[in-house]
């Protein structure tokens, strides 16, 4: 349901790397806008496939593809969560960091579903991560309590708040995503002027430690949540962080198929 560059192209090349082959249905190809139903639909992928990945608007349509399927689905994303793109992230972390557990992970920007696999996922490999987030855009409170049940079983933290400077004071990594994500488009104007004193520029990053990593799911829309400044910087490993998407999505197929 929702166009893609990254997601696209990373399941594809890796499942032919994997010697298997991909097949791209957009919402155009199916018939859930004639009338057939998600149940129908998965059930008939099913005695075709051995798995599908689906980046959907809501969560919901995971969760029922899930239900009535017979192969694995994977979560390409939806407005709850990118776990995709989550184990990419501390693929990443681990690959530049040499380890996961004590470290702390700033994000500022939008509490959206990118900050909800991240709230997940720190808090499930002993790490640190706070999130600041102007009000009325804060993720979940149920994911963040979520997150704080699991972190405290590993003498760790999840902190919200709407201040910057207080996360990323001494964060290993700093961390944004985009103001106005996919479906977010008519709130554009709205979030721009709320997000402004978010941007990740040289200013907010100087706080964070000296060898801090900076990350950013892409697409980034440079000027507005980042700079070119920070984005290119020596400390930025974006791009290393887009090509583990393949990797990490290789290894999940490889897992469940």
């Amino acid at each position: 349901e929702k166009p893609s560059t990254r997601t696209r192209v990373s399941f594809e090349a890796g499942m032919w790397q994997l010697g298997g082959y991909a097949l791209y249905l957009s919402a155009g190809d199916l018939q859930l806008g004639r009338g057939e139903t998600i149940a129908d639909t998965a059930r008939t992928l099913s005695r075709y496939i051995n798995g599908i990945m689906a980046r959907v608007f809501a969560h919901q349509t995971i969760l029922d593809l899930v239900k009535y399927s017979t192969v694995p689905v994977i979560n390409g994303l939806s407005d709850f969560t990118h776990p995709c793109q989550g184990l990419a992230d501390l693929f990443t972390i681990y690959e530049k960091k040499g380890r996961l557990s004590g470290l702390k992970l700033a994000y500022v920007g939008d509490g959206n579903n990118v900050a909800h696999s991240l709230i997940y996922g720190c808090s499930k490999v002993g790490m640190d991560i706070g999130l600041a987030c102007p009000k009325g855009y804060e993720p979940d409170s149920k994911v963040v309590s979520e997150g704080r049940e699991e972190a405290k079983k590993r003498g760790r933290v999840v902190t919200v708040t709407n201040d910057p400077v207080e996360v990323i004071l001494g964060a290993d990594i700093v961390y944004t995503d985009v103001w106005a994500s996919m479906g977010k488009e008519k709130e554009r104007e709205e979030r721009v002027k709320a997000f402004k004193p978010y941007q990740v520029n040289a200013d907010l990053v100087k706080r964070a430690k000296q060898d801090h990593i900076f990350m950013h799911c892409l697409p980034a829309h440079r000027g507005e949540e980042v700079t070119n400044e920070v984005a290119d910087s020596k400390n930025s490993v974006i791009f290393d962080q887009a090509e583990n998407r393949l990797h990490t999505q290789k290894a999940l197929m490889a897992l469940i198929m």
